[in-house]
């Protein structure tokens, strides 16, 4: 059976606190924590090089890491605005590009903000732009990674459980991207549960069947929030008084056998909270 695997978004303090400079260098000191994933962030642009790049995706696999790679945050799925969406499909191909280089398997992609449009055309023009982006990577021959649709914090930005499911729905060849702490700050604390986890285990089941739903990205941190959802991410040292808690959700993915890919993304100790996620689940799967 599939195990899941836990790492960082990004190098934590303690990366460069050891005295580490490179990216390149992070594999090797993740499999040493015990850890079997990394998420490359390219969240403001692009711009690593072919060559490092190339460097990072070898290193990874000779220590056995999974590479993924988070797309730019300027990705707005909602807009209807020509040049706008011709962007997003830039910023999808520069991403998959390094991707390759990186012998990433997942890009996570954002949503986009609602702004003045309605809901329903919101998510209308999302469509539109997920489709467009998956013609162009397609064209481009750039289709080893997939593109997984990564649920928001904000309750003014499209990107709940309910929304994310159903545009991953459209195409086979899409994942989600569940950010936990996102969907717990966005419903004001209601994802923070063994019934909430398991309520969302089955609604992604009844939309994008189970096999996808087994082997989902995930995103998690413990995130401050206010009435309009997200302020920012915390560690897992934080005031408890912000979930979510990793534990139940340890206890559901285990019972369920799913196998997807956990990237803790804490507030600079990433990597420490990956390797206690990986306890937490190695401890579920014991009861």
């Amino acid at each position: 059976m599939n195990e899941p695997r836990f790492g960082p978004a990004g190098n934590a303090e303690s990366f460069s606190a050891a005295g580490y400079k490179k990216s390149e260098d992070a594999p090797a000191w993740l499999a040493q924590m015990g850890l079997t994933a990394y998420e490359y962030q390219c969240g403001r642009g692009v711009h690593v090089g072919a060559e490092t790049a190339g460097r990072i995706g070898a290193a990874a696999r000779k220590n056995g890491i999974q590479m993924s790679i988070h797309a730019p945050y300027f990705i707005n799925l909602s807009s209807e605005e020509h040049e706008r969406m011709e962007k997003n499909v830039q910023y999808v191909l520069d991403t998959a590009r390094v991707a390759a280089h990186l012998g990433a398997v997942r890009m996570v992609v954002h949503c986009g903000g609602q702004g003045k449009l309605t809901r329903e055309r919101a998510m209308k023009n999302s469509h539109e732009n997920v489709r467009n982006i998956l013609r162009a990577l397609e064209e481009e021959r750039l289709t080893g990674c997939t593109v997984c649709l990564e649920t928001m914090g904000k309750r003014s930005v499209l990107g709940s459980a309910e929304e994310v499911c159903e545009l991953v729905a459209a195409d086979d060849r899409l994942l989600p991207c569940i950010d936990f702490g996102h969907l717990n700050a966005r419903t004001g604390g209601g994802m923070n549960s063994r019934a909430a986890y398991a309520a969302l285990f089955d609604l992604m089941e009844n939309t994008i069947g189970a096999a996808r739903t087994s082997r989902f990205h995930a995103h998690f941190s413990r995130i401050e929030y206010n009435d309009k959802g997200e302020i920012r991410h915390l560690t897992f040292a934080s005031d408890p008084g912000f979930g979510p808690d990793f534990a139940p959700l340890a206890e559901e993915v285990a019972r369920r056998g799913y196998a997807p890919t956990f990237i803790c993304e804490s507030a600079g100790t990433q990597a420490e909270d990956a390797v206690t996620m990986s306890n937490l689940y190695k401890g579920a799967t014991q009861k």
